[in-house]
């Protein structure tokens, strides 16, 4: 659809005997956050898999820009702006925060390696900016006092913020979160909503995100797309979906109301 950022139109993919995903489609706009919710096994991260190329579909198209993204080779996802965090921290354990930093920056090298064994004036030149631009995020996101310290020695939480700070340093104009409230503590999910927002508004990043916290979903989502068995149920804004009928029943049963959805984690 002209002028959204990431169209998905009639996605499936078929694991074996099993429709992961099905006929799901969905628009993402430019500077919006939007957010996958659904039960476990719901097909949010498989479709997360999707847009990053580590699965083909089986059938329907996903377009970035209006580009097909299934043209495009899973390596050079990052090159087109398309970042991602992931469930299970992906981190280089034993490199310092700095370090796996500037390893996100790779994807922005464009010398060739006579001029990298030279260190000629534009590798030079490229390895100030790659400084500068990951120092910004290191201030950005409040991690001074970890810059020169092994990601292994990190707590969970601030390793989480670290996957978060090597994302941005790709410079991505779609940020792909998956569940980054997960393993967090309230205090740091709570600066996590921060960093989403900041993200969104000072650094005019899309965020495409899947969540199970329901008042993290509802404080920084504009829309929200409801999943279950491989399928949408519901698309609006975070009360519009957490009030509707197959929501409620999907995640707690139809006996439950939809204030306890507002309340509870699935």
């Amino acid at each position: 659809m002209s002028g959204m950022l990431l169209s998905a139109r009639d996605l499936g993919v078929r694991f074996g005997g099993v429709l992961a995903v099905n006929g799901v489609s969905f628009d993402v706009k430019p500077g919006e956050v939007f957010t996958l919710i659904g039960p476990n096994g719901a097909g949010k991260t498989t479709v997360f898999n999707l847009i990053s190329r580590i699965y083909d579909p089986t059938a329907g198209s996903i377009e970035f820009e209006g580009r097909p993204l299934t043209a495009v080779a899973p390596h050079r996802i990052a090159e087109l702006g398309i970042a991602r965090t992931f469930q299970n921290i992906e981190l280089f354990e034993h490199a310092t925060v700095l370090q796996n930093l500037l390893i996100g920056r790779h994807v922005h090298r464009r010398s060739n390696l006579w001029r990298e064994l030279v260190f000629a004036p534009q590798v030079r030149a490229a390895e100030r900016e790659t400084r500068r631009r990951v120092e910004e995020i290191i201030e950005f996101l409040d991690l001074q006092h970890y810059r020169d310290t092994m990601v292994a020695g990190l707590p969970y939480g601030v390793r989480k913020v670290v996957e978060l700070a090597r994302a941005l340093a790709t410079e991505p104009k779609l940020l792909l979160l998956d569940e980054p409230s997960s393993g967090l503590n309230p205090e740091e999910t709570n600066d996590m909503a921060f960093w989403i927002q900041d993200i969104r508004t000072d650094l005019g990043i899309t965020v495409l995100m899947v969540e199970h916290d329901m008042s993290l979903v509802s404080r920084v989502s504009d829309r929200v797309l409801a999943m279950n068995q491989g399928e949408v149920l519901a698309t609006g804004s975070p009360a519009e979906v957490q009030a509707h009928p197959g929501v409620v029943e999907a995640y707690l049963g139809a006996a439950d109301d939809a204030s306890s959805l507002r309340r509870r984690e699935p």
